[in-house]
């Protein structure tokens, strides 16, 4: 099926086309060369037969005549004929001394020859030959041609030349012609493919380097190294890729901002309502303390400068996890307002985990943790590459702290397909898309982040990502979490329409987030 294909691409291809078109114009024209010299040759052939043989006429005059003009005696005349005569057609000769009844030939004259020759003469009108300014004619038969004519001493001569040489002249040239314009048209063809190939070589690389455009892979650039029009429309079509790629990222951006703008208003006053609970209840406890603490203090409780320190040490350590909680909640509830706009870019992945993992590489050397890193070339996304930092560091720190002592945490980045509606990946309508196939194959990057240790309970798998859940508030609590951390991940990733998600694995834990791959999936 393949050859098939490639066959019927090729007849369609503007390389056939030109082939097609220069190869029937050229036949063409053989054709009619052909034609016009078949119908001419014949004619060319018999006109040069006609010059050879007047050539032999006007030697054999010479010959029967001496220097002064006197004529020779016939006999004599006539025994020179084939060595003196000047005979280019190769022609038969025949001297008829017709008062003498006699015939002088370098052939063996036979009866049947005698009773032609008289009859060609019987036949022609001499009379009207020795008053003309050419003292000769040609005379056709079917298998001869002839020139009778009368020499300046009397006698008659008769030049034969067989039809059949003439014949086998022309079939020769026939055959030559025919040979000649099938090598030339052979050669010709030839010629025009390579050329062609040469000429539509570059627009078929140009073909290859539009598909990748047309799928958003902005990598693909067309070559520029010539200087005439296809160097030109080359440079023409990397501008049009640069002008695209920074087109789709800011209708990325908008499509986002636009998404966040149509639930702003049905979420605003539902989160007003749960900041304000959650607030007062994540800060009961540690203003309790601080007020505990600090009462203490000014009741002198202990007088030590030790227990005062201690003291000390617990409301600044408390205040400090209350700035930092308030911190994480300012920027939490602009994520959920909308209020911080997401800056689209097209940026590597691979490159910004490898730099993260870098960065807490001490924290997991502390608990011996061993690290298993990604591999592979650079991974290209649309999203915000900051809110994306900010996302893969909970997520690492969330495995930091959860995995047990010399335990694994896994990290993979790969690619996969999604069916998503065009009206919610592109921003188009259904009116777009049609009854058929309502859903586009598109194709995301998912990076997961697994850490060996104690899996999540049922009802965990189902909450951790709501704010301010923790499954084991004592153990959160005592490196200073927030149950914060996943509810900006989850913002970011809403943020960004894109998936994210927990699952127990055997011995562990895998926490992972989507984001749109550089290119998209085409039907």
């Amino acid at each position: 099926m393949k050859m098939f294909r490639d066959a019927s691409h090729f007849r369609q291809s503007l390389r056939f086309r030109l082939v097609g078109l220069v190869g029937g114009i050229t036949l063409i024209a053989i054709i009619a060369a052909w034609f016009i010299s078949n119908n001419l040759i014949k004619s060319f052939y018999i006109l040069d037969a006609r010059n050879k043989l007047i050539t032999s006429f006007d030697s054999c005059n010479q010959l029967f005549v001496d220097a002064r003009g006197v004529p020779r005696r016939v006999e004599i005349a006539a025994g020179e004929i084939y060595e003196k005569v000047d005979n280019p057609s190769n022609a038969t000769i025949f001297i008829v001394d017709y008062p003498n009844s006699k015939i002088y030939s370098s052939v063996v004259i036979t009866d049947h020859i005698a009773r032609e020759l008289q009859e060609l003469i019987d036949n022609s009108n001499l009379s009207e030959l020795e008053n003309a300014d050419k003292k000769y004619k040609f005379v056709s038969h079917e298998d001869s041609f002839h020139l009778i004519g009368i020499l300046d001493n009397g006698n008659i001569i008769i030049m034969e030349r067989p039809l059949e040489q003439l014949n086998s002249s022309i079939l020769f040239s026939t055959r030559l012609f025919v040979i000649v314009a099938v090598v030339i048209l052979s050669f010709e063809a030839s010629l025009v493919l390579f050329i062609s190939g040469t000429l539509t070589k570059p627009i078929i690389k140009m073909s290859h380097v539009a598909k990748r455009m047309a799928k958003l892979d902005f990598d693909a650039k067309a070559p520029e190294d010539r200087n005439d029009e296809i160097g030109e429309l080359g440079h023409s079509m990397n501008e049009l890729s640069s002008k695209l790629e920074n087109t789709v990222s800011e209708l990325k951006s908008a499509n986002a901002s636009l998404a966040q703008d149509i639930e702003e208003k049905e979420r605003i006053e539902t989160m007003r309502s749960e900041f304000l609970s959650h607030v007062s209840h994540e800060l009961k406890t540690p203003l309790a303390l601080i007020q505990g603490y600090a009462e203490g203090l000014k009741d002198s409780v202990n007088d030590d400068p030790e227990s005062r320190e201690f003291y000390c040490d617990v409301i600044t350590d408390e205040a400090s996890k209350m700035n930092t909680l308030i911190m994480q909640l300012l920027n939490l509830n602009e994520l959920e307002f909308g209020h911080q706009m997401l800056n689209i870019v097209r940026f590597d992945i691979m490159e910004q985990i490898q730099g993260i993992l870098q960065a807490n590489k001490i924290l997991m050397e502390q608990k011996q943790v061993k690290l298993e890193k990604p591999e592979g070339g650079p991974v290209f996304v649309w999203a915000d590459a900051f809110k994306m930092s900010e996302v893969f560091t909970n997520y690492l720190s969330n495995a930091i702290h959860y995995v047990k002592e010399g335990g694994v945490i896994r990290v993979t980045v790969e690619k996969l397909l999604r069916e998503v509606k065009p009206m919610e990946s592109e921003g188009r309508t259904d009116e777009l898309v049609g009854d058929k196939n309502p859903f586009a194959p598109k194709e995301v990057v998912r990076v997961s982040v697994y850490n060996e240790g104690s899996v999540l309970s049922d009802e965990a798998l189902e909450k951790v990502f709501v704010k301010f859940y923790k499954e084991d508030a004592a153990r959160t609590r005592s490196y200073g979490g927030s149950g914060i951390g996943l509810s900006i991940v989850e913002a970011i990733q809403k943020a960004h329409n894109q998936d994210y998600g927990v699952y127990n694995e055997e011995n562990g834990v895998v926490f992972y987030y989507e984001l749109d791959a550089s290119g998209t999936i085409n039907d």
